[in-house]
Order: structure tokens, then C-alpha cells, then sequence
């Protein structure tokens, strides 16, 4: 069985993907022509969309990281890199 924070991941990954799948489409079907060709506008909306797309998966790659970060891990142990004890 998957962990929760690999379902939680998955599911996330999968919202961003649909939503931006979901873009894609809407932008084709508004500025896309009869010969299926995309007008000017709709090509810079698709470009803009696919940056929008890099900073949301950004944003959710850090909120994951914030969310998911387990203080018994410690990743989060300024301790553990220096080597020192205290």
C-alpha cells in the first residue's frame, strides 16, 4: 500500500495535470479556427497558460515540501549538518 504522503503527491500531480489539460482545451476550443488552426491571441494564451502551468508546479513542489516535511526526519536539524552537539 502507498504511503499517505505518496497519495497525497500523486493526487496533487494529477489536479495540476487535469487543470492544465483542461486549459489547454479551453484555449483550443475559444481561439482554435474551423481548419484547426490557433489564432495569434489563443497562441500567446497557450504559451502563457504553459508558464502559468511552471510556477503553479512550482508553488505546489514547495507547499508539498512545507506540508509534507516530517520534524522526526530531521531534514529540518541544523544540528545534524554541522555535526556539532550541543
Amino acid at each position: 500500500m502507498l504511503e499517505r504522503e505518496r497519495i497525497i503527491e500523486i493526487v496533487v500531480a494529477v489536479a495540476a495535470v487535469l487543470l492544465m489539460l483542461g486549459t489547454m482545451a479551453f484555449i483550443g476550443s475559444e481561439y482554435g479556427g474551423d481548419n484547426g488552426v490557433l489564432s495569434p491571441e489563443g497562441g500567446e494564451l497557450l504559451v502563457g497558460a504553459i508558464i502559468g502551468f511552471i510556477f503553479l508546479l512550482l508553488g505546489v513542489g514547495i507547499a508539498l515540501a512545507f506540508v509534507l516535511n516530517d520534524p522526526e526526519d530531521g531534514l529540518d536539524d541544523t544540528d545534524a549538518e554541522t555535526g556539532s552537539a550541543v
